[in-house]
């Protein structure tokens, strides 16, 4: 189960980093962003509920080690990072449907605080399972 968990969060990396950075260059939000963003949320519930088994059946145990308080760090800001990508998505339909087009071409400033809050549990995560 690893594998597939390690696939979906990177894919998640991949997905959510295009879209903010497309989005950020174009200075204005598409419908073809928020698909990025939409993906990149799927693919990171889908490898962080991976995660979430894999732990619960004990397949990974650092507590008490530097590993386990970067797994803790991870933990909290990986939900902090899942609520806020999916704020972020509603946010971006949102304003797709109802925004005005200074509401789309601001849009961006919020997106990069997002993925980079998103950065945290991703590195944190990699980090505890290499020590580990």
């Amino acid at each position: 189960m690893l594998t597939p968990a390690i696939v979906f969060i990177t894919a998640a990396l991949l997905f959510y980093t295009a879209g903010v950075w497309a989005e950020h260059l174009k200075k204005e939000l598409r419908w073809s962003h928020v698909v990025l963003f939409a993906l990149g949320l799927v693919c990171d519930v889908t490898g962080t509920e991976l995660m979430r088994r894999i732990a619960a059946s004990g397949g990974a145990d650092f507590s008490g080690s530097t590993a386990g308080i970067l797994t803790s760090v991870m933990a909290i800001t990986g939900a902090l990072a899942l609520v806020l990508m999916a704020v972020h998505l509603i946010w971006a339909i949102v304003v797709m449907i109802r925004g005005t087009e200074q509401a789309r071409a601001t849009f961006h400033r919020f997106s990069l605080i997002v993925w980079a809050i998103w950065l945290v549990p991703y590195f944190t995560g990699m980090a505890g399972a290499m020590i580990g």
